[in-house]
């Protein structure tokens, strides 16, 4: 990395970490742009600065039993993660999908500390889930299972000590179930220990929309900055979850044409391009799969995932990730490049390895790093966080308002730290820059803890 400091922190982490391939990957990720940074500060390493922020506060793990629908007793393994603290409570999301593990939980968690950082609002980066998977349970199991997850968490969460909100596999019946458990176990009404509630028990308006929003505001910011503008372009979002689909709104909004969107086992080219209304109708309401679109859409091609995504061979002008970790590897790296992609937004969390990132960034392609281009989502539950400790309410549009506001600052901080550091157009170094430098003043100003 050109810093004997920063090499020997990396080589550390690798060690000590050898069996979290998707850790290291983040923890490489943002330690590869800090040397300009740490140049300037050798007494980071005289206080062990990055060997503290490589290593969680707290990492807790725990057993959730649960009895199934036919009476069989079932046990899942719990995690949260609560990585750094610094700037305000604990804050990130709950992911139940078979996947999770202690690296994955360890990489979203270090992640979080930096998105929150970029936000400029209170809160301190951590995350959690289980390897629970909610696809073909029913509504009783779901419940029965949270309740038991939450039997354990109740006891480091709370509004002013760690705050979960959703991810993958936790929407609003989740939240809602894990809600009602810790009323019950606390016996207090404490709105702000969740976010992604219900709009009739505390929920904030526009938070089903934030993430997605939230990355098309970042893109229309950075488009803006080099001369150009989401008007007419072609775009392709891998997935069609809550982000996927209101990315697509509001690339669509602002004249856009969405012309393929995915899920796990395959993915629809639109070439009219996609019918929202459809998609919405599909993933929201009837919980099918996106092949399912066919029936919407006689001019619609189907292709099926088997060895890496389809998605990324179609030809677009901006691709949106919007799915899972590592979507982009270099072989669809370079297929996007070579069919004129233009720009990529990362609304999922890593979902662009390493050497995909180097890849994009060598071909000059303007690319939203995901920390500060997904941020939405958890903007919009701090702001869920402010209107439960004022028990007040803001308007759809109020809410929104301050998302775009968010959004609009998180790009200027991440051009403003390229910039200064003659980066030029890459924002993934300019992100992890300006997140850094918060976190790093706020961790000396506190002392070694």
């Amino acid at each position: 990395m050109g810093n004997a400091y920063l090499d020997k922190v990396l080589n550390e982490v690798e060690k000590k970490n050898s069996q979290e391939p998707e850790f290291v990957q983040a923890v490489y990720e943002v330690l590869s742009s800090l040397k300009a940074v740490v140049d300037k500060h050798p007494d980071y390493e005289k206080m062990a600065l990055l060997e503290r922020l490589v290593e969680p506060e707290r990492l807790i793990s725990f057993r959730v039993p649960w009895i199934d629908d036919k009476g069989q007793v079932q046990v899942n393994r719990g995690y949260r993660v609560q990585f750094n603290g610094v700037l305000g409570p604990y804050k990130g999301g709950l992911r139940f999908h078979p996947s999770v593990n202690q690296s994955i939980m360890k990489f979203l968690g270090f992640e979080q500390i930096f998105k929150n950082a970029l936000t400029c609002l209170p809160i301190g980066g951590g995350k959690g889930g289980s390897d629970f998977d909610p696809k073909g349970k029913s509504d009783d199991e779901i419940m029965r299972f949270c309740q038991s997850f939450m039997n354990e968490l109740q006891r480091h969460i709370g509004a002013d000590v760690d705050v979960p909100a959703g991810d993958i596999g936790v929407g609003a019946r989740e939240i809602g179930y894990l809600f009602g458990q810790y009323r019950k176990i606390k016996n207090i009404y404490e709105a702000g220990v969740l976010t992604g509630k219900g709009l009739d028990y505390g929920g904030s308006l526009a938070r089903k929309e934030a993430t997605g929003f939230g990355l098309i505001y970042f893109m229309r910011e950075m488009l803006k900055a080099n001369g150009t503008s989401l008007q007419g372009k072609t775009v392709i979002i891998s997935g069609s979850g809550n982000v996927a689909i209101y990315a697509c709104q509001k690339a669509q909004e602002y004249g856009a044409k969405v012309v393929a969107m995915s899920d796990s086992n395959g993915c629809v080219y639109a070439p009219n391009g996609i019918n929202l209304d459809a998609i919405k109708e599909i993933k929201e309401e009837k919980r099918g799969r996106i092949k399912d679109y066919l029936n919407y859409d006689s001019t619609a091609e189907y292709m099926e995932t088997v060895d890496r995504p389809r998605i990324w061979d179609i030809k677009a002008d901006i691709a949106l990730p919007c799915a899972t970790q590592n979507d982009i590897d270099i072989v669809s790296a370079k297929k996007l490049v070579e069919n004129g992609i233009m720009a990529i937004g990362e609304g999922a969390n890593m979902p662009t390895t390493n050497e995909a990132i180097q890849y994009f960034l060598s071909q000059n392609i303007l690319l939203a790093p995901a920390k500060a281009a997904n941020a939405g989502g958890v903007a919009t539950s701090a702001l869920e966080m402010s209107q439960n400790s004022m028990r007040f309410f803001w308007t759809f549009d109020e809410v929104n308002e301050k998302l775009d506001r968010i959004m609009t600052n998180i790009f200027n901080q991440c051009q403003k730290a390229a910039q200064e550091y003659n980066m030029g157009t890459n924002y993934v170094a300019g992100a992890n820059i300006a997140a850094f430098r918060k976190i790093a003043k706020a961790m000396r100003s506190q002392g070694v803890i």
